[in-house]
């Protein structure tokens, strides 16, 4: 046995690149649902089960054969890129799908697996195995192959499945994000052009208190303000008002420390703002998710496990013009009742964005859009400064927000710092994020229609009609020419290309095609019973691709590519953006050529760091990590220079802090009690993480994206936790067109970030691929943490620290020698698997 397994392992070959796979047809399935209708009823005479369940349902009465419900999915080392269509019914089924699907996978396989969809679970049917080795070649296969299962051998006629594959290998085709005009091909959205971007980190950020970066032909890079900007762009609106969040919590005040004047209103809390607007007659529409563990209804009040108080906001603009819908994760009806519950339980709706109508060229009006980490709630209003106990009886009186512990504001902190990613979109693509809310509310409205038995409109006209009011411009239905929704002339130096992105499937939007070949033309993926948008996914696999110098990226999660992990390969998280990044620096090391990735995530995932279901994301990150290192370390073995290079010259993860050594933090009411172990201590030392919540990355400083979307399986699944983002370059600032390294905004926009991180700029920071800018930032990060973590109070040097692990020459990722939990509060660094459902914290 263990002969096999070794000789399994020698034959794995890893397939990076692209498939191109046709799944055409099958012939000779066997019938399964013969035996399991027996079965049926042979339960049904016990009264086990009632007919209702019968597939027999599904034949309308007529007189109708009942068989096989097959469907295909292909499988490498573990994990499922793509799947079928069901077709019901039939032993010689016609799928005719085509897949091109990324891969990054080490495998002596690709398994196509035939199976029977039923009501009491998938039968296996058989498999298809096509070897590695033959597909790595190049070769165009193109044949019927006999479909190997325990129901093979007593067909008189022997299962067969008719499919094509091909694989293109990374480099085999054109990579470049920021040439051409597709942008990142084979999505929903398209690139659209002469658009404009305004980027933004934190909630806001004072004058003065970040540098000016100097750009290209004399220009400057100044940090915006986004809340600050969100609130004049609601007070300016004159028409409309859509809100999409996770969380959004009436009482919050979106400007706290005015750098310009506000108009009237701007002194309102965001509900009172809104309603003042819709008082106003703009048409002012929310659209938050229902989190269904939160009730306060029939003398039944509870917060919810989130705590997102989406019940509170609700009856707060109940009787008002504000139409304010809780939208629960609804499962498509399409799926098992098992899985749709599932889904509805386990997943949100996590979608972040403000549209409104602003001003645009001359008397016309445009949409404008913001998106990002934005939850407009308690706890997310913050400056690069991060404070810990200041003027939480000002700026953040009755905004107090700390998980980890179980005291509010009287409590005298700290408050749990805030770090977040945002920015504006103008100009085409904020009318893409447009149809997403427009898409994301008629859902909304099918499921409610369905539960009221259509007893009212419910909203139904709710949403303006941009086609019908001519001083908004709007795209033409007709042409598909973006000319008109522009904002910048596409010669112009500082025009933007821009590309929306989400994550959803058909059971959260209404517009997706039924017709499986307008769906396939729409670049949705088909899966099973869904119709899948998984662009996000894909566009950060096409940017890491086309990266040629180094990679950035703030996260609030960082954890995937399970199929690879040391241990616990099957937890499902098979997205491939941690595969991606550590083969494109082992490439890079084998074609001995500079390159760097910085990740930097939060210290611990938000909440207590002890519980169960911290300690276990904790755990699935580790096991990224020591995938991601293990990875860079066999490649510096293999090209004999490991004895020079260590991989942290190559990959480095970063978490923030801060401590603030003149606060006087007032001592806690509260006795110290199990779940606020660790306040003292965190007083006394007058030390806390800073949250990463951003959820961003930049390529070669010419390329951004920025969203809603962790880099966890539950974001980039795409039928998982619903999310947005775009992508967007300036193309007169991109490697290609500068022939030298680009200063145009997205560099600006990084340098402005490591100013803040970093308490200062410094010139090596210009090139971040560089090993000497990787070794200051590694110098600096470590002395951030070393400060943090010592006994003796004193001040930091800005806030990155050196993610506090041990990383081997061989890759081997281990706990600190003198620290393997987290200072104050405990909790493993490392992490600890345990009991909970993989789906929930993957």
């Amino acid at each position: 046995m263990d002969n096999n397994n070794n000789n399994i392992k020698k034959e794995q070959v890893f397939l990076h690149g692209d498939l191109d796979i046709y799944v055409i047809e099958a012939k000779s399935l066997p019938n399964l649902d013969l035996s399991s209708e027996a079965v049926r009823r042979c339960l049904s005479m016990g009264n086990f089960f009632t007919s209702p369940f019968s597939k027999k349902m599904r034949s309308s009465g007529k007189d109708k054969m009942i068989t096989s419900d097959p469907y295909v999915s292909v499988v490498i080392a573990g994990a499922t890129i793509a799947q079928t269509r069901v077709i019901p019914n039939s032993e010689n089924p016609i799928w005719d799908e085509h897949f091109i699907m990324p891969v990054a996978h080490p495998a002596h396989k690709i398994e196509f697996i035939v199976k029977d969809n039923d009501v009491l679970g998938a039968e296996l049917i058989g498999v298809v195995d096509i070897p590695v080795q033959r597909v790595v070649s190049g070769e165009n296969i193109d044949d019927w192959f006999p479909i190997i299962g325990q129901y093979s051998n007593c067909l008189q006629a022997y299962p067969e499945l008719h499919i094509s594959i091909q694989f293109w290998p990374v480099g085999s085709v054109k990579d470049d994000i920021c040439s051409g005009d597709s942008g990142v091909p084979k999505t929903y959205f398209p690139l659209r052009k002469g658009g404009n971007v305004t980027l933004y980190q934190d909630a806001h950020v004072p004058d003065g208190m970040l540098p000016d970066i100097e750009l290209d032909g004399g220009k400057v890079f100044q940090a915006g303000k986004c809340w600050e900007d969100i609130c004049h762009a609601i007070l300016e609106a004159h028409h409309l008002i859509y809100v999409i969040g996770w969380s959004v919590y009436h009482p919050i005040k979106l400007v706290r420390e005015p750098t310009r004047p506000l108009p009237c209103g701007g002194e309102l809390s965001l509900g009172e703002l809104l309603k003042y607007k819709s008082q106003e007659g703009l048409r002012v529409v929310m659209l938050i998710w229902d989190d269904r563990t939160s009730h306060d209804k029939f003398l039944i009040k509870t917060d919810g496990v989130m705590q997102t108080h989406d019940e509170e906001t609700k009856k707060f603009f109940k009787n008002s013009a504000v139409h304010c819908v809780l939208s629960p994760r609804y499962a498509s009806n399409k799926l098992s009742i098992f899985k749709q519950q599932v889904v509805g339980t386990l997943f949100t709706h996590h979608q972040k964005c403000v549209l409104v109508d602003s001003q645009g060229a001359g008397n016309n009006r445009k949409i404008s859009a913001f998106i990002g980490g934005l939850d407009l709630c308690d706890g997310r209003y913050d400056t690069p400064q991060h404070r810990l106990f200041r003027d939480l009886e000002t700026v953040y009186k009755e905004d107090f927000h700390n998980p980890t512990f179980q005291v509010g504001s009287s409590g005298g902190g700290p408050r749990e710092p805030w770090h977040d990613m945002h920015c504006k979109v103008e100009g085409p693509a904020a009318y893409d994020i447009l149809t997403n809310f427009e898409q994301r509310w008629r859902k909304a409205k099918k499921w409610r229609d369905f539960r009221l038995n259509k007893v009212t409109n419910w909203h139904d006209d709710a949403l303006l009609r941009l086609d019908r009011i001519s001083w908004i411009v709007s795209p033409s239905s007709s042409s598909g020419d973006d000319k008109a929704i522009q904002v910048t002339d596409e010669n112009d130096p500082e025009t933007w290309n821009v590309q929306v992105f989400r994550s959803i499937d058909s059971g959260s939007v209404k517009g997706f095609p039924k017709d499986f070949d307008k769906a396939q033309s729409q670049n949705l993926l088909c899966g099973k019973n869904l119709k899948v948008d998984q662009s996000i996914h894909t566009a950060y696999v096409k940017a890491i691709r086309s990266a040629q110098h180094f990679i950035y990226i703030e996260n609030q999660y960082f954890l995937g590519s399970s199929y690879h992990w040391p241990s616990y390969e099957k937890a499902g998280a098979n997205h491939l953006i941690p595969m991606e990044l550590a083969l494109k620096i082992s490439s890079k090391i084998r074609a001995n050529e500079r390159f760097a990735v910085y990740i930097v995530i939060p210290m611990w995932p938000e909440g207590v760091p002890t519980s169960n279901a911290v300690q276990e994301i904790l755990f699935w990150q580790g096991q990224t990590m020591a995938m991601m290192y293990k990875i860079i370390a066999d490649a510096l073995k293999d090209a004999q220079v490991s004895h020079i290079y260590h991989p942290h010259d190559f990959l480095n993860f970063f978490c923030l802090g801060n401590r603030e050594p003149e606060a006087t933090p007032t001592p806690s009411p509260h006795r110290e009690s199990s779940e606020n172990r660790g306040l003292g201590s965190v007083k006394k030392f007058k030390r806390f993480m800073i949250y990463v919540h951003a959820k961003g990355m930049i390529v070669d400083d010419q390329y951004v994206i920025i969203g809603s979307a962790n880099i966890n399986q539950r974001s980039m699944d795409g039928s998982r936790d619903t999310e947005i983002a775009m992508g967007a370059y300036q193309p007169k600032y991109t490697w290609k067109e500068k022939n030298w390294h680009p200063h145009g905004q997205v560099y600006g926009y990084r340098m402005s970030l490591w100013a803040e991180h970093l308490g200062s700029l410094d010139d090596r920071f210009k090139e971040p691929h560089s090993l000497e800018c990787v070794k200051t930032m590694n110098n600096i990060a470590k002395q951030n943490w070393n400060t943090f973590a010592s006994d003796r109070i004193s001040h930091m040097k800005g806030h990155l620290m050196l993610y506090p692990v041990k990383v081997g020459r061989d890759g081997k990722v281990t706990a600190l020698d003198n620290c393997d939990s987290f200072p104050d509060v405990g909790g493993k660094i490392l992490g600890a698997a345990n009991s909970l459902p993989d789906t929930l914290t993957t």
